[in-house]
């Protein structure tokens, strides 16, 4: 899944996001996407792309961000242990193996992404960092930038 930024703000504008360039950092383009109505600075979608302008990595935020599946399984502005059981109960009907974060969240194998939580007020929910490996399952999340972790 090859994509560069400007189908990505292509893809995202159907849906009603607007594009807020958020500067550059070494090596890497942030793009924020936010709506009209995105009532916080804090955006319902970052995106960070290469220096050649191919997307990387796609956070999306717990409160804001819009629901995000995988395999069936509802990801975005969830209780986390709610969520833990749902990926573990895939893992255990398709044979898949699972993983956890350094936070000590839980994933399955395969799914390029990796699960966090984040508060909203008194209560925590999930949010989701995705990234794009390819061929190469060796690639994790331990070379996003260092701003996708300050939300986490």
């Amino acid at each position: 899944m090859d994509m560069h930024q400007e189908e990505v703000i292509a893809a995202l504008a159907v849906h009603g996001f607007t594009t807020r360039y958020d500067g550059y950092s070494p090596g890497w383009d942030p793009v924020r996407f936010t709506k009209k109505d995105t009532p916080t600075s804090q955006a319902p979608v970052e995106c960070y792309f290469h220096e050649d302008q191919e997307l990387a990595y796609v956070l999306v935020d717990g409160r804001l961000g819009p629901q995000v599946t995988c395999e069936g399984i509802r990801l975005i502005g969830r209780v986390p242990s709610q969520l833990a059981q749902e990926m573990e109960a895939h893992a255990l009907k398709y044979d898949t193996g699972l993983r956890f974060s350094p936070t000590g969240d839980l994933s399955c194998d395969g799914f390029q992404l990796e699960i966090g939580a984040q508060r909203a007020g008194d209560y925590v929910m999930s949010c989701a960092l995705f990234f794009v490996a390819g061929d190469d399952h060796s690639v994790m999340c331990d070379g996003a930038p260092n701003a996708v972790w300050h939300r986490w």
